[in-house]
């Protein structure tokens, strides 16, 4: 086995690459519920 101690692994990339698909993803939300609410508007 390794000399691996758990929680030394630096995460920072990973951290940074999450956020920014959650950012992402509730950008990606908010745009189609936009366009859900501005078709039953608009009635198109």
């Amino acid at each position: 086995m390794s000399e691996y101690k758990h929680g030394s692994m630096d995460i920072s990339h990973q951290e940074k690459t999450f956020k920014g698909f959650i950012k992402g993803s509730l950008w990606l939300t908010y745009v189609s519920i936009g366009i859900l609410v501005f078709l039953a508007v608009f009635n198109s």
